[in-house]
């Protein structure tokens, strides 16, 4: 019998990502434990670090101060999202390369069926070899690769590989593979079940092989025992490429002292819509309907939405709706721990059709002009992160930012 799996699919995951952009463009922070996130002394959290700061138990989502405790001298960067997304963006062109069915899961991982590449380039390592090979000529970044029978396989061989790991685990070693694994690897496994398996004597998967399924309902219900008996196994989808659409978007921060400031609140809205826009046409998406969340200092949360005339992914169309939604909560004056905004009902932009009757609609020439603008803007930011520049609203925005929203600004009758 063959043991050449029908499909082959592949689990790309960059290593530290964030960080390793950071050292990457500044050599003089190689071989130093570098933290991405908050500040300390602030709320925040760990959005990812270096493999020199994970020796000190740093970890992605650690409190920052818990960071700083832990190792004060690491160096503490703020995210550049811009950045990321562009460097992302030229990573998935690499991985488009290699094969027409590429599944990203996140900003710096992937599922990739390389099922029928074997003919063409060579075996599973041979495949993984040429794809790392090729996303380092193309960023100087390192990923690491598993290469499996099903998705399951693919994603514990990455991780069990990293850093710059290349793990393939053919059919007939899926059992022996996963036995070793801690239970702790399998999807569903969390701060609620691992006490169960572990008080159960269930430290590896092999352990957790030993029980029967009605044993396994028993403890953990019909659904949750289900589905660790077929991982267990190794039995798992090998589907690529049939995600759910992406149904919102959107950026929040949390401020490490309370904000009363209106000024700071703009600034800080104004800045997350610009990442939302970007990220948004990174993506080829706009959203219609957006939404303002807003936390007080005693964790009181709302949220208020917005629905747009059309689908938009311009940035000051976005900050005008959520600060206009902002004003209309009459919430001047309360400290505000966390302010975000996001959009949501998404679809593809729509182009502003101009009103020849309305003096202040867009000209093509003005329209074009524009989209030239809002390119020129994304560069600028990609290479030299959000805060690098700031689209003011004059008089002329304010009035085009309100024309959008279907609204009459002040002093505009």
């Amino acid at each position: 019998m063959s043991t050449v799996p029908s499909r082959w699919i592949m689990h790309l995951d960059m290593d530290a990502f964030y960080a390793a952009v950071e050292q990457r463009d500044n050599p003089a922070l190689r071989g130093l434990p570098v933290v991405v996130g908050a500040q300390p002394g602030g709320r925040g959290v760990v959005a990812t670090c270096s493999y020199e700061a994970r020796c000190f138990g740093i970890h992605s989502a650690m409190p920052i101060n818990e960071a700083h405790r832990r190792c004060p001298d690491a160096v503490y960067l703020r995210p550049r999202m811009a950045h990321y997304l562009e460097v992302a963006r030229q990573i998935r062109a690499v991985m488009a390369t290699c094969t027409p069915v590429v599944e990203p899961i996140s900003i710096d991982e992937a599922f990739l069926d390389v099922s029928g590449l074997g003919h063409l380039v060579g075996p599973p390592e041979v495949i993984g070899q040429r794809i790392k090979a090729a996303i380092r000529a193309a960023v100087d970044l390192t990923a690491s690769v598993g290469i499996a029978p099903n998705r399951l396989v693919a994603k514990i061989a990455s991780d069990f590989g990293k850093p710059d790991g290349l793990v393939v685990v053919p059919p007939a070693q899926v059992l022996d593979f996963l036995g070793g694994q801690p239970v702790g690897v399998l999807r569903g496994v969390g701060s609620r079940t691992l006490p169960i398996l572990k008080r159960l004597g269930l430290n590896t998967v092999a352990d957790l092989r030993g029980l029967s399924l009605t044993q396994l309902q028993a403890q953990l219900g019909p659904r949750a025992a289900t589905s660790l008996y077929q991982q267990a196994r190794g039995i798992a989808s090998d589907r690529v490429g049939e995600c759910t659409a992406r149904q919102s978007l959107s950026k929040e921060t949390t401020f490490g002292v309370d904000v009363t400031d209106p000024g700071v609140l703009r600034d800080t809205l104004r800045e997350l819509a610009a990442e939302v826009a970007a990220a948004a046409r990174q993506e080829g998406i706009a959203g219609r309907t957006m939404t303002l969340k807003i936390r007080f200092c005693g964790f009181e949360t709302y949220t208020r939405q917005r629905r747009l005339p059309r689908h938009s992914d311009d940035a000051r169309t976005l900050f005008a709706a959520a600060w206009s939604l902002y004003e209309a909560g009459h919430w001047q004056g309360k400290p505000v721990r966390l302010i975000g905004l996001g959009i949501a009902d998404l679809g593809t932009p729509e182009p502003v059709q101009p009103d020849l009757f309305d003096g202040a609609a867009e000209r093509p020439a003005d329209s074009e002009r524009e989209r030239r603008l809002t390119v020129a803007v994304d560069r600028i930011h990609a290479r030299f992160g959000a805060c690098a520049l700031h689209r003011g609203l004059s008089v002329t925005d304010a009035v085009g930012a309100a024309h959008c929203l279907g609204e009459t600004p002040a002093g505009q009758k």
